[in-house]
Protein backbone atom coordinates (compact mmCIF):
# COMPACT_ATOMS: atom_id res chain seq x y z
CA UNK A 1 0.00 0.00 0.00
CA UNK A 2 2.74 2.47 1.01
CA UNK A 3 4.78 1.65 -2.08
CA UNK A 4 1.68 1.93 -4.29
CA UNK A 5 0.65 5.36 -2.99
CA UNK A 6 4.26 6.54 -3.22
CA UNK A 7 4.83 5.31 -6.77
CA UNK A 8 1.44 6.54 -8.01
CA UNK A 9 2.10 10.01 -6.59
CA UNK A 10 5.50 10.13 -8.27
CA UNK A 11 4.06 8.95 -11.59
CA UNK A 12 1.25 11.51 -11.38
CA UNK A 13 3.59 14.43 -10.69
CA UNK A 14 6.87 13.80 -12.47
CA UNK A 15 5.80 15.34 -15.79
CA UNK A 16 4.91 18.71 -14.31
CA UNK A 17 8.08 18.74 -12.22
CA UNK A 18 10.16 17.86 -15.27
CA UNK A 19 8.67 20.69 -17.34
CA UNK A 20 9.37 23.26 -14.63
CA UNK A 21 12.91 22.11 -13.91
CA UNK A 22 13.92 21.75 -17.56
CA UNK A 23 12.57 25.25 -18.25
CA UNK A 24 14.78 26.61 -15.47
CA UNK A 25 17.80 24.79 -16.88
CA UNK A 26 17.14 26.22 -20.34
CA UNK A 27 16.71 29.72 -18.89
CA UNK A 28 20.05 29.43 -17.11
CA UNK A 29 21.76 28.54 -20.36
CA UNK A 30 20.11 31.46 -22.18
CA UNK A 31 20.84 33.93 -19.39
CA UNK A 32 24.49 32.93 -19.24
CA UNK A 33 24.79 33.29 -23.02
CA UNK A 34 23.33 36.82 -22.84
CA UNK A 35 25.48 37.94 -19.91
CA UNK A 36 28.64 36.93 -21.78
CA UNK A 37 28.08 39.87 -24.11
CA UNK A 38 27.32 42.48 -21.42
CA UNK A 39 29.86 44.71 -19.67
CA UNK A 40 29.36 43.70 -16.04
CA UNK A 41 31.52 46.52 -14.71
CA UNK A 42 28.30 48.46 -14.15
CA UNK A 43 27.80 46.38 -11.00
CA UNK A 44 30.98 47.63 -9.34
CA UNK A 45 29.44 50.79 -7.89
CA UNK A 46 26.00 49.46 -7.05
CA UNK A 47 24.86 50.14 -3.45
CA UNK A 48 24.98 47.06 -1.27
CA UNK A 49 21.32 47.60 -0.36
CA UNK A 50 20.26 47.33 -3.98
CA UNK A 51 22.28 44.19 -4.48
CA UNK A 52 20.33 42.72 -1.57
CA UNK A 53 17.06 43.81 -3.14
CA UNK A 54 17.93 42.26 -6.49
CA UNK A 55 19.42 39.08 -5.00
CA UNK A 56 22.81 39.74 -6.62
CA UNK A 57 26.07 39.23 -4.70
CA UNK A 58 28.72 42.00 -4.74
CA UNK A 59 31.34 41.72 -7.50
CA UNK A 60 29.10 39.34 -9.46
CA UNK A 61 30.65 37.87 -12.58
CA UNK A 62 28.85 36.24 -15.50
CA UNK A 63 28.25 32.94 -13.73
CA UNK A 64 27.25 34.40 -10.36
CA UNK A 65 24.83 36.84 -11.99
CA UNK A 66 23.28 34.03 -14.05
CA UNK A 67 22.82 31.66 -11.13
CA UNK A 68 21.31 34.34 -8.90
CA UNK A 69 19.10 35.88 -11.58
CA UNK A 70 17.63 32.51 -12.64
CA UNK A 71 17.88 30.12 -9.69
CA UNK A 72 17.64 32.58 -6.80
CA UNK A 73 14.58 34.38 -8.20
CA UNK A 74 12.69 32.44 -10.87
CA UNK A 75 13.97 29.13 -9.55
CA UNK A 76 12.89 29.83 -5.99
CA UNK A 77 9.36 30.73 -7.11
CA UNK A 78 8.98 27.92 -9.66
CA UNK A 79 10.40 25.11 -7.52
CA UNK A 80 8.54 26.40 -4.48
CA UNK A 81 5.34 26.57 -6.50
CA UNK A 82 5.78 22.97 -7.67
CA UNK A 83 6.32 21.82 -4.09
CA UNK A 84 3.24 23.72 -2.93
CA UNK A 85 1.12 22.14 -5.67
CA UNK A 86 2.24 18.68 -4.58
CA UNK A 87 1.79 19.40 -0.89
CA UNK A 88 -1.70 20.84 -1.22
CA UNK A 89 -2.82 17.91 -3.41
CA UNK A 90 -1.50 15.21 -1.07
CA UNK A 91 -4.41 15.03 1.40
CA UNK A 92 -6.72 17.93 0.61
CA UNK A 93 -6.53 17.10 -3.09
CA UNK A 94 -7.55 13.49 -2.47
CA UNK A 95 -10.51 14.73 -0.42
CA UNK A 96 -11.51 17.19 -3.13
CA UNK A 97 -11.41 14.47 -5.78
CA UNK A 98 -13.27 12.01 -3.58
CA UNK A 99 -10.47 9.42 -3.65
CA UNK A 100 -9.37 9.62 -0.02
CA UNK A 101 -11.90 6.92 0.88
CA UNK A 102 -10.38 4.54 -1.68
CA UNK A 103 -6.90 5.08 -0.25
CA UNK A 104 -8.03 4.58 3.33
CA UNK A 105 -10.23 1.61 2.40
CA UNK A 106 -7.03 -0.40 2.29
CA UNK A 107 -5.70 -1.83 5.57
CA UNK A 108 -3.30 1.06 6.15
CA UNK A 109 -3.43 4.01 8.49
CA UNK A 110 -3.83 7.67 7.57
CA UNK A 111 -0.26 8.22 8.75
CA UNK A 112 1.07 5.66 6.26
CA UNK A 113 -0.74 7.42 3.40
CA UNK A 114 0.62 10.80 4.45
CA UNK A 115 4.15 9.38 4.81
CA UNK A 116 3.95 7.99 1.26
CA UNK A 117 2.82 11.36 -0.08
CA UNK A 118 5.57 13.18 1.82
CA UNK A 119 8.20 10.72 0.58
CA UNK A 120 7.12 11.37 -3.02
CA UNK A 121 7.40 15.11 -2.43
CA UNK A 122 10.88 14.75 -0.95
CA UNK A 123 12.04 12.47 -3.78
CA UNK A 124 10.86 14.82 -6.53
CA UNK A 125 12.43 17.83 -4.81
CA UNK A 126 15.73 15.94 -4.50
CA UNK A 127 15.62 14.92 -8.17
CA UNK A 128 14.76 18.49 -9.16
CA UNK A 129 17.77 19.78 -7.24
CA UNK A 130 20.00 17.21 -8.95
CA UNK A 131 18.76 18.24 -12.41
CA UNK A 132 19.32 21.93 -11.59
CA UNK A 133 22.81 21.09 -10.33
CA UNK A 134 23.58 19.25 -13.57
CA UNK A 135 22.29 22.21 -15.60
CA UNK A 136 24.35 24.55 -13.45
CA UNK A 137 27.50 22.52 -14.14
CA UNK A 138 26.93 21.82 -17.83
CA UNK A 139 25.79 25.31 -18.95
CA UNK A 140 29.09 27.13 -18.22
CA UNK A 141 31.04 24.29 -19.83
CA UNK A 142 29.01 24.62 -23.01
CA UNK A 143 29.50 28.39 -23.11
CA UNK A 144 33.08 28.49 -21.87
CA UNK A 145 32.20 30.52 -18.76
CA UNK A 146 34.44 30.23 -15.72
CA UNK A 147 32.86 28.98 -12.49
CA UNK A 148 36.08 28.69 -10.53
CA UNK A 149 35.49 28.86 -6.80
CA UNK A 150 31.71 28.51 -7.11
CA UNK A 151 29.92 25.77 -5.23
CA UNK A 152 26.86 25.12 -7.37
CA UNK A 153 25.86 22.07 -5.36
CA UNK A 154 25.66 24.11 -2.15
CA UNK A 155 23.56 26.74 -3.88
CA UNK A 156 21.10 24.17 -5.20
CA UNK A 157 20.95 22.41 -1.81
CA UNK A 158 19.72 25.62 -0.18
CA UNK A 159 17.20 26.10 -2.99
CA UNK A 160 15.85 22.57 -2.63
CA UNK A 161 15.61 22.80 1.17
CA UNK A 162 13.64 26.07 1.02
CA UNK A 163 11.29 24.70 -1.65
CA UNK A 164 10.66 21.54 0.38
CA UNK A 165 9.69 23.68 3.36
CA UNK A 166 6.95 25.41 1.36
CA UNK A 167 5.69 22.06 0.09
CA UNK A 168 5.44 20.65 3.60
CA UNK A 169 3.68 23.82 4.76
CA UNK A 170 1.03 23.18 2.08
CA UNK A 171 0.88 19.52 3.14
CA UNK A 172 0.28 20.49 6.78
CA UNK A 173 -2.39 23.06 5.91
CA UNK A 174 -4.15 20.57 3.65
CA UNK A 175 -4.00 17.89 6.33
CA UNK A 176 -5.56 20.19 8.93
CA UNK A 177 -8.20 21.85 6.74
CA UNK A 178 -8.88 19.47 3.85
CA UNK A 179 -9.08 22.49 1.54
CA UNK A 180 -6.69 22.78 -1.38
CA UNK A 181 -7.48 26.49 -1.81
CA UNK A 182 -6.34 27.32 1.71
CA UNK A 183 -3.31 25.02 1.51
CA UNK A 184 -2.02 26.37 -1.80
CA UNK A 185 -3.15 29.98 -1.35
CA UNK A 186 -1.67 30.50 2.12
CA UNK A 187 1.56 28.67 1.25
CA UNK A 188 2.01 30.65 -1.97
CA UNK A 189 1.28 33.84 -0.06
CA UNK A 190 3.93 32.97 2.53
CA UNK A 191 6.44 32.20 -0.24
CA UNK A 192 5.85 35.48 -2.11
CA UNK A 193 5.80 37.56 1.08
CA UNK A 194 9.04 35.90 2.17
CA UNK A 195 10.64 36.51 -1.23
CA UNK A 196 9.74 40.20 -1.19
CA UNK A 197 10.42 40.81 2.51
CA UNK A 198 13.95 39.43 2.36
CA UNK A 199 14.70 41.88 -0.46
CA UNK A 200 13.07 44.89 1.17
CA UNK A 201 13.74 44.63 4.92
CA UNK A 202 17.55 45.04 4.68
CA UNK A 203 16.90 48.40 2.99
CA UNK A 204 15.08 49.81 6.02
CA UNK A 205 17.20 51.03 8.91
CA UNK A 206 16.86 48.75 11.93
CA UNK A 207 14.72 46.19 10.15
CA UNK A 208 17.41 43.97 8.63
CA UNK A 209 17.24 41.34 11.38
CA UNK A 210 13.51 40.83 10.76
CA UNK A 211 14.44 39.13 7.49
CA UNK A 212 15.54 36.14 9.57
CA UNK A 213 11.87 35.39 10.23
CA UNK A 214 11.29 34.44 6.57
CA UNK A 215 12.35 31.17 4.88
CA UNK A 216 13.84 32.96 1.86
CA UNK A 217 16.50 34.43 4.13
CA UNK A 218 18.01 30.98 4.54
CA UNK A 219 18.10 30.45 0.79
CA UNK A 220 20.71 33.00 -0.20
CA UNK A 221 21.72 35.25 2.69
CA UNK A 222 24.86 33.21 3.39
CA UNK A 223 25.78 33.32 -0.32
CA UNK A 224 26.21 29.54 -0.61
CA UNK A 225 27.35 29.88 -4.22
CA UNK A 226 30.63 31.38 -3.02
CA UNK A 227 30.78 30.32 0.63
CA UNK A 228 29.44 26.79 0.43
CA UNK A 229 26.74 25.15 2.51
CA UNK A 230 25.69 27.03 5.62
CA UNK A 231 24.80 24.03 7.74
CA UNK A 232 23.12 26.14 10.38
CA UNK A 233 20.66 27.48 7.81
CA UNK A 234 20.09 24.03 6.35
CA UNK A 235 19.45 22.69 9.84
CA UNK A 236 16.84 25.40 10.47
CA UNK A 237 15.05 24.65 7.19
CA UNK A 238 15.20 20.92 7.86
CA UNK A 239 13.97 21.34 11.41
CA UNK A 240 11.06 23.50 10.29
CA UNK A 241 10.23 20.94 7.59
CA UNK A 242 10.18 18.10 10.12
CA UNK A 243 7.96 20.16 12.43
CA UNK A 244 5.51 20.82 9.60
CA UNK A 245 5.46 17.12 8.73
CA UNK A 246 4.64 16.25 12.36
CA UNK A 247 1.86 18.86 12.31
CA UNK A 248 0.53 17.26 9.13
CA UNK A 249 0.44 13.84 10.80
CA UNK A 250 -1.44 15.28 13.77
CA UNK A 251 -3.82 17.16 11.50
CA UNK A 252 -4.76 14.26 9.26
CA UNK A 253 -5.45 12.02 12.26
CA UNK A 254 -7.50 14.46 14.32
CA UNK A 255 -10.47 15.22 12.07
CA UNK A 256 -13.14 13.56 9.99
CA UNK A 257 -12.02 13.38 6.37
CA UNK A 258 -14.45 14.22 3.61
CA UNK A 259 -15.18 11.85 0.76
CA UNK A 260 -15.43 14.94 -1.43
CA UNK A 261 -14.97 18.66 -0.82
CA UNK A 262 -18.45 19.88 -0.06
CA UNK A 263 -17.79 22.85 2.18
CA UNK A 264 -20.19 25.78 2.42
CA UNK A 265 -19.75 28.02 -0.60
CA UNK A 266 -19.83 31.79 -0.69
CA UNK A 267 -23.19 31.69 -2.45
CA UNK A 268 -24.58 29.43 0.29
CA UNK A 269 -23.48 31.89 2.94
CA UNK A 270 -25.09 34.77 1.05
CA UNK A 271 -28.29 32.76 0.75
CA UNK A 272 -28.36 32.26 4.52
CA UNK A 273 -28.12 35.99 5.23
CA UNK A 274 -31.52 37.76 5.03
CA UNK A 275 -30.01 40.94 3.53
CA UNK A 276 -28.35 39.12 0.60
CA UNK A 277 -30.64 36.11 0.23
CA UNK A 278 -32.64 37.45 -2.70
CA UNK A 279 -29.61 38.58 -4.69
CA UNK A 280 -27.84 35.27 -3.97
CA UNK A 281 -30.81 33.28 -5.26
CA UNK A 282 -30.67 35.21 -8.52
CA UNK A 283 -26.94 34.70 -8.78
CA UNK A 284 -27.16 30.99 -8.08
CA UNK A 285 -30.09 30.44 -10.41
CA UNK A 286 -31.96 27.16 -10.58
CA UNK A 287 -30.85 23.84 -9.20
CA UNK A 288 -29.93 22.71 -12.68
CA UNK A 289 -27.26 24.58 -14.59
CA UNK A 290 -27.65 28.33 -14.31
CA UNK A 291 -25.31 28.32 -11.34
CA UNK A 292 -22.23 27.06 -13.21
CA UNK A 293 -20.53 30.44 -12.87
CA UNK A 294 -21.40 30.73 -9.18
CA UNK A 295 -20.30 27.12 -8.56
CA UNK A 296 -16.94 27.73 -10.22
CA UNK A 297 -16.46 30.98 -8.30
CA UNK A 298 -17.22 29.26 -5.00
CA UNK A 299 -14.63 26.54 -5.69
CA UNK A 300 -11.83 29.11 -6.00
CA UNK A 301 -13.01 31.81 -3.60
CA UNK A 302 -10.28 31.12 -1.03
CA UNK A 303 -7.51 31.49 -3.59
CA UNK A 304 -9.03 34.72 -4.90
CA UNK A 305 -9.28 36.19 -1.41
CA UNK A 306 -5.68 35.35 -0.46
CA UNK A 307 -4.18 36.67 -3.71
CA UNK A 308 -6.31 39.83 -3.71
CA UNK A 309 -5.39 40.67 -0.12
CA UNK A 310 -1.72 40.03 -0.85
CA UNK A 311 -1.77 42.39 -3.82
CA UNK A 312 -3.80 45.04 -2.01
CA UNK A 313 -1.91 45.20 1.28
CA UNK A 314 1.63 43.95 0.77
CA UNK A 315 2.33 44.81 -2.86
CA UNK A 316 0.11 47.90 -2.90
CA UNK A 317 -0.54 49.78 0.33
CA UNK A 318 2.74 48.99 2.14
CA UNK A 319 4.98 49.86 -0.80
CA UNK A 320 4.24 53.59 -0.51
CA UNK A 321 5.63 53.99 3.03
CA UNK A 322 8.47 51.58 2.24
CA UNK A 323 9.56 53.74 -0.70
CA UNK A 324 9.76 56.75 1.60
CA UNK A 325 11.83 54.70 4.05
CA UNK A 326 14.45 53.88 1.40
CA UNK A 327 14.28 57.17 -0.48
CA UNK A 328 17.92 58.03 0.22
CA UNK A 329 19.02 54.77 -1.40
CA UNK A 330 16.61 55.16 -4.29
CA UNK A 331 18.37 58.27 -5.55
CA UNK A 332 21.64 56.33 -5.76
CA UNK A 333 19.98 53.46 -7.59
CA UNK A 334 18.81 55.75 -10.34
CA UNK A 335 22.31 57.17 -10.82
CA UNK A 336 24.26 53.93 -11.07
CA UNK A 337 21.91 51.32 -12.46
CA UNK A 338 21.40 51.43 -16.25
CA UNK A 339 17.86 51.46 -17.55
CA UNK A 340 18.56 48.50 -19.84
CA UNK A 341 19.60 46.23 -16.97
CA UNK A 342 16.48 47.10 -14.97
CA UNK A 343 14.56 45.17 -17.64
CA UNK A 344 15.55 42.04 -15.71
CA UNK A 345 13.42 43.23 -12.79
CA UNK A 346 10.55 44.83 -14.68
CA UNK A 347 12.20 47.99 -15.95
CA UNK A 348 11.83 51.55 -14.71
CA UNK A 349 13.73 54.23 -12.81
CA UNK A 350 13.90 52.92 -9.26
CA UNK A 351 14.63 56.39 -7.89
CA UNK A 352 11.05 57.40 -8.73
CA UNK A 353 7.85 56.07 -7.09
CA UNK A 354 6.64 54.79 -10.48
CA UNK A 355 9.89 52.95 -11.13
CA UNK A 356 9.93 51.48 -7.64
CA UNK A 357 6.39 50.15 -7.94
CA UNK A 358 7.16 48.83 -11.41
CA UNK A 359 10.14 46.83 -10.16
CA UNK A 360 8.71 45.64 -6.86
CA UNK A 361 5.02 45.19 -7.68
CA UNK A 362 4.36 45.14 -11.40
CA UNK A 363 7.53 43.62 -12.84
CA UNK A 364 7.11 40.04 -11.60
CA UNK A 365 4.70 39.76 -8.68
CA UNK A 366 1.56 41.15 -10.34
CA UNK A 367 1.71 38.89 -13.44
CA UNK A 368 2.43 35.90 -11.20
CA UNK A 369 -0.50 36.72 -8.91
CA UNK A 370 -2.89 37.11 -11.83
CA UNK A 371 -1.71 33.92 -13.52
CA UNK A 372 -2.01 31.95 -10.29
CA UNK A 373 -5.71 32.85 -10.25
CA UNK A 374 -6.58 32.73 -13.95
CA UNK A 375 -4.65 29.53 -14.69
CA UNK A 376 -6.03 27.81 -11.58
CA UNK A 377 -9.60 28.61 -12.62
CA UNK A 378 -9.05 27.80 -16.29
CA UNK A 379 -7.19 24.53 -15.77
CA UNK A 380 -9.84 23.18 -13.40
CA UNK A 381 -12.73 24.62 -15.44
CA UNK A 382 -13.07 21.70 -17.86
CA UNK A 383 -10.24 19.24 -17.27
CA UNK A 384 -10.93 19.50 -13.54
CA UNK A 385 -14.54 18.43 -14.03
CA UNK A 386 -13.29 15.36 -15.90
CA UNK A 387 -10.69 14.56 -13.26
CA UNK A 388 -13.32 14.88 -10.54
CA UNK A 389 -15.74 12.69 -12.52
CA UNK A 390 -18.41 15.41 -12.39
CA UNK A 391 -18.48 16.27 -16.08
CA UNK A 392 -21.17 13.67 -16.77
CA UNK A 393 -23.43 15.06 -14.06
CA UNK A 394 -22.91 18.59 -15.34
CA UNK A 395 -23.68 17.76 -18.98
CA UNK A 396 -26.63 15.57 -18.04
CA UNK A 397 -28.50 18.83 -17.56
CA UNK A 398 -30.10 20.50 -20.60
CA UNK A 399 -27.09 22.66 -21.32
CA UNK A 400 -24.65 22.70 -24.21
CA UNK A 401 -20.93 22.25 -23.96
CA UNK A 402 -20.52 25.79 -25.28
CA UNK A 403 -22.58 27.09 -22.37
CA UNK A 404 -20.27 25.31 -19.92
CA UNK A 405 -17.18 26.81 -21.56
CA UNK A 406 -18.77 30.28 -21.60
CA UNK A 407 -19.76 30.19 -17.93
CA UNK A 408 -16.35 28.92 -16.85
CA UNK A 409 -14.70 31.65 -18.95
CA UNK A 410 -16.81 34.32 -17.27
CA UNK A 411 -15.53 33.20 -13.87
CA UNK A 412 -11.91 33.34 -15.05
CA UNK A 413 -12.35 36.85 -16.48
CA UNK A 414 -14.15 38.14 -13.37
CA UNK A 415 -11.50 36.69 -11.05
CA UNK A 416 -8.71 38.25 -13.10
CA UNK A 417 -10.50 41.59 -13.01
CA UNK A 418 -10.92 41.37 -9.22
CA UNK A 419 -7.18 40.81 -8.69
CA UNK A 420 -6.41 43.67 -11.09
CA UNK A 421 -8.84 45.93 -9.22
CA UNK A 422 -7.35 44.95 -5.84
CA UNK A 423 -3.89 45.81 -7.17
CA UNK A 424 -5.13 49.17 -8.45
CA UNK A 425 -6.77 49.98 -5.12
CA UNK A 426 -3.67 48.95 -3.16
CA UNK A 427 -1.16 50.87 -5.27
CA UNK A 428 -3.42 53.94 -5.33
CA UNK A 429 -3.76 53.80 -1.54
CA UNK A 430 0.01 53.31 -1.15
CA UNK A 431 0.69 56.34 -3.33
CA UNK A 432 -1.80 58.43 -1.34
CA UNK A 433 -0.53 57.33 2.08
CA UNK A 434 3.08 57.85 1.06
CA UNK A 435 2.36 61.17 -0.66
CA UNK A 436 4.00 59.90 -3.84
CA UNK A 437 1.73 61.75 -6.27
CA UNK A 438 1.42 58.93 -8.79
CA UNK A 439 -1.19 59.26 -11.53
CA UNK A 440 -4.27 57.19 -10.72
CA UNK A 441 -5.08 56.97 -14.44
CA UNK A 442 -1.63 55.53 -15.14
CA UNK A 443 -1.97 53.06 -12.26
CA UNK A 444 -5.29 51.96 -13.74
CA UNK A 445 -3.68 51.57 -17.18
CA UNK A 446 -0.88 49.41 -15.78
CA UNK A 447 -3.31 47.24 -13.81
CA UNK A 448 -5.47 46.83 -16.91
CA UNK A 449 -2.50 45.64 -18.96
CA UNK A 450 -1.48 43.33 -16.11
CA UNK A 451 -4.98 41.87 -16.04
CA UNK A 452 -4.85 41.31 -19.78
CA UNK A 453 -1.49 39.51 -19.63
CA UNK A 454 -2.90 37.31 -16.85
CA UNK A 455 -6.02 36.56 -18.88
CA UNK A 456 -3.93 35.76 -21.97
CA UNK A 457 -2.13 32.91 -20.22
CA UNK A 458 -5.35 31.95 -18.46
CA UNK A 459 -6.96 31.64 -21.88
CA UNK A 460 -4.10 29.40 -23.02
CA UNK A 461 -4.76 27.23 -19.97
CA UNK A 462 -8.47 27.14 -20.80
CA UNK A 463 -7.72 26.01 -24.34
CA UNK A 464 -5.45 23.22 -23.12
CA UNK A 465 -8.02 22.24 -20.51
CA UNK A 466 -10.68 21.99 -23.20
CA UNK A 467 -8.49 20.25 -25.78
CA UNK A 468 -6.71 17.69 -23.58
CA UNK A 469 -8.73 17.19 -20.41
CA UNK A 470 -5.43 16.96 -18.50
CA UNK A 471 -5.15 19.38 -15.57
CA UNK A 472 -1.37 19.15 -15.29
CA UNK A 473 -0.84 20.12 -18.93
CA UNK A 474 -3.29 22.98 -18.58
CA UNK A 475 -1.26 24.31 -15.64
CA UNK A 476 2.37 23.64 -16.44
CA UNK A 477 2.42 24.52 -20.14
CA UNK A 478 1.10 28.08 -19.61
CA UNK A 479 3.34 28.53 -16.56
CA UNK A 480 6.39 27.37 -18.52
CA UNK A 481 5.45 29.53 -21.51
CA UNK A 482 4.99 32.59 -19.28
CA UNK A 483 8.32 32.02 -17.56
CA UNK A 484 10.22 31.66 -20.83
CA UNK A 485 8.42 34.63 -22.41
CA UNK A 486 9.19 36.87 -19.43
CA UNK A 487 12.90 36.07 -19.40
CA UNK A 488 13.23 36.32 -23.19
CA UNK A 489 11.48 39.69 -23.10
CA UNK A 490 13.97 40.93 -20.49
CA UNK A 491 16.84 39.69 -22.65
CA UNK A 492 15.36 41.39 -25.72
CA UNK A 493 15.21 44.64 -23.74
CA UNK A 494 18.86 44.19 -22.75
CA UNK A 495 19.95 43.82 -26.36
CA UNK A 496 17.40 46.19 -27.91
CA UNK A 497 16.28 43.31 -30.12
CA UNK A 498 13.26 43.76 -32.39
CA UNK A 499 12.19 40.15 -31.88
CA UNK A 500 10.94 41.15 -28.46
CA UNK A 501 7.80 42.43 -30.18
CA UNK A 502 6.75 38.83 -30.74
CA UNK A 503 6.58 38.25 -27.00
CA UNK A 504 3.40 39.03 -25.03
CA UNK A 505 5.26 40.70 -22.15
CA UNK A 506 6.47 43.38 -24.54
CA UNK A 507 2.88 44.63 -24.65
CA UNK A 508 2.58 44.68 -20.88
CA UNK A 509 5.24 47.10 -19.59
CA UNK A 510 7.02 47.88 -22.85
CA UNK A 511 5.24 51.25 -23.18
CA UNK A 512 5.99 52.23 -19.53
CA UNK A 513 2.31 52.72 -18.68
CA UNK A 514 2.99 53.92 -15.11
CA UNK A 515 4.60 57.01 -16.60
CA UNK A 516 3.00 57.27 -20.03
CA UNK A 517 -0.51 55.98 -19.46
CA UNK A 518 -2.47 53.44 -21.46
CA UNK A 519 -1.06 52.14 -24.74
CA UNK A 520 -4.30 51.20 -26.39
CA UNK A 521 -2.58 49.33 -29.20
CA UNK A 522 -0.77 47.09 -26.70
CA UNK A 523 -4.01 46.49 -24.80
CA UNK A 524 -5.77 45.58 -28.04
CA UNK A 525 -3.09 43.03 -28.98
CA UNK A 526 -3.33 41.31 -25.59
CA UNK A 527 -7.13 41.39 -25.68
CA UNK A 528 -7.32 39.97 -29.21
CA UNK A 529 -4.88 37.19 -28.32
CA UNK A 530 -6.98 36.30 -25.29
CA UNK A 531 -10.21 36.29 -27.28
CA UNK A 532 -8.71 34.06 -29.98
CA UNK A 533 -7.50 31.49 -27.46
CA UNK A 534 -10.87 31.46 -25.71
CA UNK A 535 -12.65 31.12 -29.06
CA UNK A 536 -10.53 28.07 -29.91
CA UNK A 537 -11.52 26.45 -26.61
CA UNK A 538 -15.17 26.16 -27.71
CA UNK A 539 -14.66 23.81 -30.71
CA UNK A 540 -11.85 21.99 -28.89
CA UNK A 541 -14.20 21.05 -26.05
CA UNK A 542 -17.21 20.41 -28.30
CA UNK A 543 -15.44 17.89 -30.57
CA UNK A 544 -13.57 15.81 -28.01
CA UNK A 545 -14.68 12.60 -26.32
CA UNK A 546 -14.83 13.41 -22.61
CA UNK A 547 -13.54 11.10 -19.90
CA UNK A 548 -15.56 10.09 -16.88
CA UNK A 549 -12.47 9.68 -14.72
CA UNK A 550 -9.18 11.49 -14.27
Amino acid sequence: MLATVFSKTVLDRWRGVTIGVMALGALLLMAMAIYRDIDLSIYTNLPEAFLSLAGIPPDADIAALSYNAVYNSYGALVLGGIAIAMGSASIAGEERKGTIGILLGNPRSRTRVLVAKAMALVLLMVLSAIVLWVAGVVSPQILGVSVEGMQIGAFVLHLGAASLLYGLLALALGAWTGKTGIASGVSAGVMVVSFVAVGILPLISGWADLARLFPSYYLGSSDPLLNGVHWGHIALLAGASVALFVLAVVGVNRRDLRSRSVGTSLVDRLRAAPVTAKAAERLAGSARVSSITAKTASEHQGLLLVVSMLMFWLMGVLMGPIFNAIDEYAADFGDVFPEEMLALFGGGDISSPEGYYQIETFGMVTPIALMVVTIAVAAKALAGEEANRTIGVLLANPVSRSRVVADKTITMVVFGAVVGLATFAGVSAGSWIGGLGMSYANIAATCTLATLIGLLFGALSLLLSAATGVVRLAIFVPVGAALVAHVLNAMAELNGADWGRWLPFHYYLGSDPLNNGMAWGDAAILAVGTILLIALAFPAFARRDLRQSG
